[in-house]
Formats: C-alpha cells, structure tokens, sequence
C-alpha cells in the first residue's frame, strides 16, 4: 500500500532536487526553508557506509559530547549503590537506585531515556536484556554508560552526549539538533559527528566508505550531503 502525503510535504519535497547533492551550508539552509511543523523538529543525519557488521571489527558504535548539544532534556538513570548514589544525585541524575530500580524496570516502568551503570550492577541489570537491548537502553562501556566515573557520564548527557551504532544494513543515524539552531550550530554538531564517524574507518574497508548521507528533519524529505 502507497504511503499517504501530505500536501506540506509534497510542497517540501517539490522544493528538494533529489539528484543534487548539496553542501553541507546549502544542505542547512535548504531543510529550514522547507519546514513545516509547528514544533520544533529534530535534524537528523544519516550514514550509510559500507561496512559489514557482522565482522567485529567493523561494528562501529560510540558516543560522542555534540559542540552544541542536541537541544533535548534527557531524563538520567543512574543504576549504582553505596557512595555512588550520592554521586550520581550531585551530577544531577534524574533517577538513582539499584535493585529496588532494576525491579521497578522490570515491572514495566520506564520514565528514563538513558542509563548509566557501575560495573558492579551490570550482572543485575544484565537480566533485563530482553527489556533494555530492543530499546538500545542497555548500558555499555563503549559509550561510556557503564563507568566508575558517573558524575562525568552524567555531566556529557546533559551537555549532549549522543550515541551512534551502525545497523545490520550498514545504516547510522544521529540527532544533531534542532530546527532552531542557527545555521552555524547546526553545522557544527554535523561536521563533528561525521569526523567521529570519518575517524572510526575499520582498517578492512576497501573503496568508498560513506556511500550516503542524508540530512533531514522530523517532517522533511530526506536531502542528499555531497560527501565530499
């Protein structure tokens, strides 16, 4: 069955040439132009890179603190116990507990939009894995949620730390703000992500490495990056 547009849509989309590749400025300045919503859109960038992900080390996954942020208040939970707790609550995190939250979890709760662990609760939190993993809640030390360290993984999340993971079709995509940013802020939080992304090459990729990138908004049509 046909996906069903709407008439601000087609109107955005009849203003995007699908067969141009845009500058990254172009590309910004352009995706404002065509918005529509009266909300504040969130602005996606999305990868397709030739990878293959089912060889280790090609998995590519990290997190990384964007220059301006994501624009977007995300509500902390810190799974930890003793001395920790009261680190975690001077952070600032929004929630912190240890078993009692695990149980809480696992009846169904789920008012939280990240997790931050310390090593000695992963066994516990571990169980929920059916819960978490599907979601992409569960901690991990490649992007820094399972540390000793909480007070500095709850400092990057509130300065706007945003993780990134390739898919099995190679695909990876990243909020890189706001529809509200300026220009220049946008363009930063782009730049720097696809420098992550650019840096984390794996050695065992031959030829083009980043076959697409589209930048879009929550009600946009996709507008194809010149990677170059």
């Amino acid at each position: 069955m046909a996906r069903k547009t709407g008439k601000n849509y087609k109107a955005s989309l009849a203003k995007v040439d699908r067969d141009n590749f845009y500058s990254l400025t172009d590309a910004i300045a352009l995706l404002k132009d065509v918005a529509t919503a009266k909300f504040d859109e969130t602005v996606e960038l999305s990868f397709n890179l030739n990878v293959d992900p089912r060889h280790a080390d090609q998995q590519i996954r990290g997190a990384m603190v964007l220059p301006h942020g994501t624009g977007k208040t995300q509500k902390i939970l810190v799974i930890t116990q003793g001395e920790k707790e009261q680190e975690a609550k001077d952070a600032g995190a929004d929630f912190v507990g240890g078993k009692d939250l695990i149980e809480d979890i696992a009846k169904g709760w789920s008012d939280f939009d990240i997790i931050v662990a310390t090593p000695d609760m992963m066994g516990e939190l571990g169980k929920l894995g059916r819960v978490l993993g599907p979601r992409g809640l569960m901690p991990n030390p490649r992007t820094g949620t399972v540390t000793m360290d909480i007070a500095k993984a709850v400092d990057e999340i509130k300065k706007g730390k945003v993780e990134y993971r390739v898919d099995k079709q190679g695909n990876l995509a990243v909020a890189i703000g706001k529809l509200s940013f300026t220009n220049e802020q946008l363009l930063d939080n782009l730049v720097a992500i696809k420098d992550v992304i650019v840096g984390v090459r794996p050695a065992a990729v031959k030829g083009k490495y980043i076959k697409n990138l589209v930048l879009s908004s929550t009600m946009s049509p996709g507008i194809k990056l010149d990677v170059e």
